[in-house]
């Protein structure tokens, strides 16, 4: 079986599970969404994730239970049942095993956990293997530009050695940091990679980061091996493209990029401002379009 066509298959179990995730699921089901026989599925599945198909619904639907238990305002009970688990007590034990506290201690104290990221399988095997034919370019897509404001603030950032972007971040850090900037309530944003200017680079330390943007206010938990940095108000040129298939995000990226550098924001009144704040970009999500955000000020006059 060649590489693409397993990637493929895992691909397909991994969109099945994700569409039933709070239904039962057996490994015929999976079978027959791959393509292949059990048995041959239970490998690949394995070989392409690091985890049997049950230890990754297992740990999907924990962090789902986890998500809502964060809210507070939900039964446990009910929690257990959304996410497929036959009783409370299993969904209890499961869950204490996997993240150390009961559901109750965490509805009430909801402390930073490591939150399962399922990550895609076909959008890392297009990352390592950039020069299949699979990754074609299409046309341009259109990429639409609006400034918004962001007030006084504080980000939960965690630091790399001298990364300055995605991959060699994840190469020093580790890919599990964004599972943890999940878990955090309080979070005025989703995570978010960030370029640091040099005013919030301390020596030795990586430009790009990871993190979450907080109130000012914030008097929440800040995760082992955090730190919480404060940002001043700024102004933001957020850049978006349109939807696109998962397996062009690298595409997508790329002419959002194309368009920022070709961008004029004088044009509009103001200039770049890439000193006094970072600049972000949102996981790629294909269903709204690749999100990136550079910061700017009113031009001088």
């Amino acid at each position: 079986m060649a590489d693409y066509d397993k990637v493929q298959a895992v691909q397909r179990m991994q969109d099945h599970i994700k569409e039933h995730i709070g239904e039962s699921i057996t490994l015929k089901d999976l079978s027959e969404a791959a393509g292949y026989s059990q048995w041959h599925s239970l490998r690949v599945f394995k070989e392409m994730t690091g985890l049997t198909p049950f230890d990754y619904i297992r740990l999907y639907r924990l962090t789902l239970g986890a998500r809502s238990l964060r809210e507070g305002n939900v039964r446990i009970a009910d929690v257990a049942a959304d996410c497929a688990f036959d009783t409370h007590e299993g969904f209890t034990r499961a869950f204490s095993k996997e993240f150390g506290l009961s559901p109750e201690a965490y509805k009430n104290d909801p402390a930073p956990l490591r939150y399962f990221i399922p990550y895609s399988v076909l959008i890392r095997y297009l990352v390592k293997n950039k020069g299949d034919d699979k990754m074609e370019r299409k046309q341009k897509q259109t990429i639409f530009v609006q400034v918004t404001e962001r007030p006084k603030r504080k980000a939960i950032i965690k630091r790399g050695v001298a990364a300055e972007h995605y991959f060699t971040y994840c190469e020093e850090v580790g890919c599990e940091v964004w599972g943890i900037l999940e878990s955090i309530k309080g979070a005025a944003y989703e995570p978010a990679g960030f370029w640091l200017p040099p005013k919030l680079i301390r020596k030795g330390t990586s430009k790009y980061v990871q993190g979450v943007e907080v109130p000012f206010n914030y008097d929440g938990a800040v995760p082992e091996g955090f730190e919480i940095i404060e940002l001043e108000p700024c102004r933001m040129a957020v850049f978006q493209g349109e939807p696109y298939p998962e397996e062009e995000f690298e595409n997508a990226i790329g002419d959002v990029w194309d368009a920022m550098e070709k961008y004029d924001p004088k044009v509009f009144g103001y200039e770049w401002a890439d000193a006094d704040a970072p600049r972000f970009q949102l996981m790629p999500v294909g269903s709204r379009g690749y999100i990136e955000a550079r910061p700017v000020k009113i031009l001088s006059k």
